[in-house]
């Protein structure tokens, strides 16, 4: 059985979380999704819209996903650790590059963890930011 991990914020889901679910699913038999906590969104990106144990329960309801975990504030790799994949699936806009994690991953233990990226999806909202700003310029028109 092949475990495939995926991450990340899923604050607004929309397609280009869905694109990315598919996509990690596709490579494995088993699709475990790492939600960020409220803290690591805040540092990384933004104030969350959507509370941690919410995004975790909406992710986890989704159809290519096998389990959704809430992610740990700190080191990834703890995180990894517990889920032991063997695929980890980044989203096309993640900042990690492949072959860097793939390096850091050896170089902690973890074997031969493949890392691939998925492909972004092309539709106009597949993104939380794009999402926010149309809502924003319709309430400015308003």
């Amino acid at each position: 059985m092949t475990r495939v991990m995926a991450s990340g914020v899923f604050d607004i889901i929309h397609t280009g979380h869905i694109s990315y679910l598919e996509q990690a699913k596709s490579h494995g038999d088993e699709l475990i999704v790492v939600v960020a906590c409220d803290n690591t969104v805040r540092r990384k990106k933004h104030e969350p819209v959507t509370p941690e144990g919410m995004r975790v329960r909406i992710v986890d309801s989704l159809k290519p996903v096998d389990r959704a975990v809430l992610g740990k504030d700190g080191d990834i790799f703890d995180t990894v650790r517990e889920i032991n994949p063997d695929i980890i699936v980044l989203g096309f806009d993640q900042h990690f590059k492949e072959e860097k994690l793939e390096s850091d991953l050896k170089e902690r233990g973890f074997g031969n963890i493949k890392v691939l990226r998925a492909t972004e999806c092309a539709e106009d909202l597949a993104a939380t930011r794009r999402i926010i700003n149309k809502i924003n310029a319709m309430e400015d028109k308003s």
